[in-house]
């Protein structure tokens, strides 16, 4: 019962058990490998890859609700007779674990986007609820296997976010695939469709959500360089701003620094711009202003 169960230590010998050390071997890997394990892997790097240190806290309190709470769950139904081991293969008990898992995704969300924190990590949770719904119907007829599926999503989100060297840990998968064959609790067609399906469905999730989560968060930026480009427009050519006071006298001839003899002379009667052509008034003679020319001194 002990390989079974996904326990370590060596087969037991007795009728329900594996024979041989690969079956031994395939129970340490699917209990190594578990759903669990790979969920608090993801929701803790996907809070750091959106917040930093700040986001390793929220991952772990998501942990808390995809993880943590379903395994207690699954091991108070071992406690009382309602399943016999972990992996829950009947398919009635598998959907009364689902769909604890389903409440308790869904309060996990609630209260992480309640608290405000990273859209990256709440539009996972929210891939979550969609994705074990769509694991609960499959497994009303076919009893396809979670446990690849949730490994191979999980690799593909987390090299999506941090880069294609996560890839490698289809390596794994791999591995857990065999395992769930070994230990006789899926065929290689059903280990082989959870795979595929845990894969797609995380490509696409993150391609048509939880990307545009990711160009959310930089949308801010985005809006202050277009706030500051029409000051730098001004700048170059004016078309939107102030035009430049020096170069408006130019035009009439003055300088900037004539703005003061300018404002003199406007409040002795001066009208602006002469007209082209015109000489003004003529200068006083050499006798003084009061003399005219021509006249006797």
């Amino acid at each position: 019962m002990g390989a079974r169960q996904g326990l370590p230590g060596p087969p037991d010998g007795g009728p329900g058990s594996l024979d041989g050390w690969p079956g031994s071997l395939a129970a340490r890997v699917t209990y190594l490998l578990e759903p669990k394990n790979w969920l608090i892997v993801t929701v803790v790097g996907i809070g750091l890859h959106a917040d930093g240190l700040a986001g390793v806290g929220w991952g772990l309190l998501a942990a808390l609700f995809v993880a943590v709470l379903p395994t207690i769950f699954i091991w108070f139904g071992i406690r009382r007779g309602n399943w016999d081991d972990r992996n829950v293969g009947a398919r009635r008990p598998r959907l009364v674990v689902l769909a604890f898992i389903t409440a308790s995704v869904a309060t996990g969300l609630l209260l992480l986007a309640g608290l405000g924190a990273p859209v990256l990590l709440t539009g996972y949770l929210a891939f979550m609820l969609v994705s074990v719904a769509v694991l609960a119907v499959i497994t009303m007829v076919w009893k396809i296997s979670i446990h690849c599926a949730v490994a191979s999503g999980s690799v593909t989100i987390l090299a999506l976010s941090f880069g294609p060297l996560v890839l490698l840990g289809y390596l794994l998968v791999g591995l857990l695939a065999w395992s769930r064959v070994a230990v006789r609790d899926h065929t290689w067609l059903q280990v082989a469709g959870g795979t595929v399906l845990g894969a797609a469905a995380a490509a696409l999730a993150y391609t048509a959500f939880l990307r545009g989560c990711v160009t959310g968060l930089r949308r801010p930026d985005a809006g202050q360089d277009h706030r500051e480009r029409p000051e730098s427009l001004g700048d170059a050519g004016h078309p939107l701003g102030q035009p430049d006071l020096g170069e408006t006298q130019d035009q009439f001839g003055a300088e900037p620094g004539d703005q003061g003899e300018q404002h003199r002379d406007g409040r002795r009667g001066r009208r602006g711009p002469q007209a082209p052509g015109h000489r003004g008034p003529a200068p006083p003679g050499p006798g003084g202003p009061g003399d005219q020319p021509g006249e006797p001194g």
